[in-house]
C-alpha cells in the first residue's frame, strides 16, 4: 500500500529509518526547504546522526518503546505517533505532548521499514479522522468523542488545574481561569 498511496512517503534507508522517517515528517510538517532533498535521501544523513547523538541512543538492534520515548522527548513541539497498520485505533507508540504539529509515522511489519503519513485521512482512507482521539467519523459535527470537556464541550478536553475557580453568581467552580472567563 505505501507504493499505492500519495499520503505515504516511502522511506527507502536500510539503516535507522525510524530517524530518517522522522526527520523527514518533521520537515514536511515545518514546510523545511530541504524536505525535497530528504525525501530523496540526499543531506538527511548528517542531521540523522545528529539526532542519534543527541538523544543519545544506538539503533543497530532496532527500536523499541524506550527508542520512542526518546525521540519524543528531543521534538517535544510535536506529537510523534507510529502507527502499526493503515488502521486509525492501531497506534503502536503515541508520544504524550499536547501540540497541534503531528508526526504519523508508519511501521511496515513485512518490510521492517518506518514510512512517513503525510495525511492522515487519505492514508487511512476515512473522511474524518479526529486529532484528539484517533477515531474516524464521517464528520466533525457528528464525531462523539471521550477527550471532550464534559463542561464546555471543547476538544480537547480543557485542562484541569490543582484549584478551581469559583463563580460567586452562578455557585459553579470552573476548570481554569480562561474556562471562567
Amino acid at each position: 500500500m505505501v507504493h499505492l498511496k500519495k499520503s505515504i512517503i516511502e522511506v527507502k534507508a536500510e539503516d535507522n529509518c525510524s530517524s530518517h522517517a522522522t526527520i523527514i515528517a518533521k520537515g514536511k510538517v515545518d514546510n523545511d526547504s530541504n524536505y525535497v532533498s530528504y525525501r530523496k535521501g540526499r543531506y538527511i544523513r548528517p542531521v540523522v546522526q545528529y539526532v542519534l547523538e543527541s538523544i543519545g541512543i544506538d539503533l543497530c538492534d532496532g527500536v523499541g518503546i524506550p527508542e520512542l520515548v526518546k525521540f519524543q522527548k528531543l521534538f517535544l513541539g510535536y506529537k510523534i505517533i507510529f502507527y502499526q497498520s493503515l488502521a486509525c485505533e492501531d497506534i503502536m507508540f503515541e508520544g504524550q505532548v499536547d501540540s497541534p504539529k503531528r508526526i504519523n509515522l508508519l511501521y511496515d511489519n513485512v518490510e521492517r521499514q518506518y514510512h512517513v503519513i503525510t495525511n492522515i485521512t487519505g492514508a487511512m482512507e476515512k473522511t474524518y479522522v479526529f486529532k484528539a482521539c484517533n477515531k474516524a467519523s464521517a464528520s466533525d459535527v457528528t464525531h462523539i468523542c471521550d477527550r471532550t470537556c464534559s463542561d464546555c464541550m471543547a476538544r480537547p478536553p480543557c485542562a484541569f488545574y490543582a484549584f478551581p475557580v469559583p463563580c460567586t453568581e452562578c455557585n459553579r467552580h470552573f476548570r481554569s481561569r480562561a474556562f471562567f472567563d
